[in-house]
């Protein structure tokens, strides 16, 4: 109760304080470029989940009697413009706490996508983003950036080069999507806000330190990066050398309309290299992957659609693939991952700033990763001691209203079919609220 306490007591403190500030920021003049960026944000997010059926329970399994959950972040957004042409500087320092249903574990493509993996019951405070980024103008037509998070306000080149360089999450730059991007506000289930099968280089908070390169010109992006991975799978520590081990990525966004609405279509190409063990050997080793681990690769891709269909009304898809004879290493363990669905905005119903939406999502798995989940073997989230495997399928349904301008609730519904890929447990219906403050 004192916890639940502390929390009310910050969120009307936090409501005030950023109402007022937005407030003051409506009454603005118009737009002038921005020295100095400061944003911030924190979630808080409670789910239970519904007694459900299973035949048995392994190590990583979902408890099928009903629990409830709860995960809590907060993040300080900081920016500065350097003294030099297009020099920017970020740093985030957060918090987190709580865990995930689970405990984080249970379902492939997780429930929860603020959740850490390494959770903690109190309040844990950490660095998440510390990062250079320099942009280049190469002449012409400029454009604005709008002023937002990790954004500072300005007039850019829409031809140009920029680079960022150290601690992100790959996911703050590649895979994005307008309708199913950020389980702050969006989607909460990690193969519908992600492409689940995109094992992207991160430690067990979700970010690493690495290098991107992008390429703007007025219909397209071109962008590369390179990645620490891990030392070990799921691990809080990054192997230094970034030759030996690391995540590298390109991704080819295309913009087009198709008569007057706008679409995005990207598609990623990536590559991760790390001391991974071998699905196949750890079968025949009654699911001991430890003893299989050396230099492996993991090659996939990720297809990410986006398009306008009405006004308020968007949909979005995301197709992706990757290896599944070698171990998950950092995100999902999934190697075969197909999401779709749609966002609609309540200007119908004169709320132009709510949203209503539904995903779905079948996540599967090579024969060589249903094999070793068969012999007893445990990944990132999944694991019941056995296997009898069919595609874990999910339903999300959420509705984000804004209260007032900084603070949101969400009331989400997801229902996951052979959780874990095994038909010997579920469905289960998982119930979740969402409260966003965000300046």
């Amino acid at each position: 109760m004192a916890m639940v306490a502390r929390f009310s007591i910050l969120m009307l403190t936090a409501c005030v304080f950023f109402g007022a500030a937005q407030a003051r920021a409506d009454d603005q003049a118009p737009f002038e470029p921005e020295d100095w960026s400061l944003h911030a944000q924190t979630t808080f997010i409670e789910q239970t989940n519904l007694r459900f059926h299973s035949l048995y329970r392994g190590q990583n399994s979902l408890d099928q009697a009903p629990r409830g959950r709860e995960s809590w972040t907060g993040t300080l957004f900081l920016g500065r413009r350097l003294p030099w042409q297009g020099g920017e500087f970020y740093f985030n320092p957060e918090f987190n706490q709580g865990f995930g249903l689970g405990k984080t574990e249970g379902v492939a493509g997780y429930v929860n996508g603020e959740a850490q993996k390494g959770g903690y019951d109190n309040p844990k405070a950490n660095v998440g983003r510390l990062f250079y980024r320099q942009t280049f103008g190469l002449g012409g037509d400029q454009e604005t950036l709008a002023a937002g998070p990790n954004q500072l306000g300005t007039k850019v080149d829409i031809s140009r080069l920029t680079f960022t360089a150290g601690k992100l999450s790959p996911t703050d730059i590649f895979d994005t999507n307008d309708y199913a991007d950020d389980p702050r506000e969006t989607f909460l289930n990690g193969s519908i806000w992600a492409a689940g099968a995109w094992d992207y280089p991160a430690d067990a908070k979700g970010y690493s330190d690495g290098a991107v390169a992008e390429w703007n010109e007025a219909h397209f992006t071109l962008r590369g990066g390179w990645f620490l991975e891990p030392k070990i799978a799921n691990n809080r520590d990054l192997e230094p050398r970034f030759w030996h081990s690391f995540g590298a990525m390109t991704e080819l966004e295309t913009r087009y309309s198709l008569g007057e609405r706008a679409g995005v279509l990207k598609f990623l190409v990536f590559a991760n290299r790390a001391a991974m063990g071998s699905n196949d050997q750890a079968a025949a080793n009654g699911g001991n992957i430890a003893i299989t681990r050396r230099s492996r690769w993991k090659p996939g891709f990720v297809v990410n659609l986006q398009q306008e269909i009405i006004d308020d009304l968007g949909g979005f898809g995301r197709f992706s693939l990757s290896n599944g004879h070698t171990e998950s290493w950092a995100f999902e363990d999934i190697d075969q991952s197909t999401s779709f669905g749609l966002s609609l905005k309540g200007s119908r119903w004169s709320r132009p700033k709510d949203t209503v939406a539904i995903g779905f999502a079948q996540n599967e798995l090579t024969q060589q990763h249903r094999n070793y989940f068969a012999a007893g073997g445990t990944g990132i989230l999944v694991g019941d001691g056995a296997l009898n495997y069919s595609p874990e399928r999910i339903i999300e349904t959420y509705y984000r209203a804004q209260i007032v301008d900084p603070v949101s609730l969400t009331l989400d519904y997801q229902y996951v079919t052979n959780p874990a890929y095994n038909a010997a447990r579920g469905p289960v219906s998982i119930f979740g609220a969402r409260l966003h403050i965000a300046y």
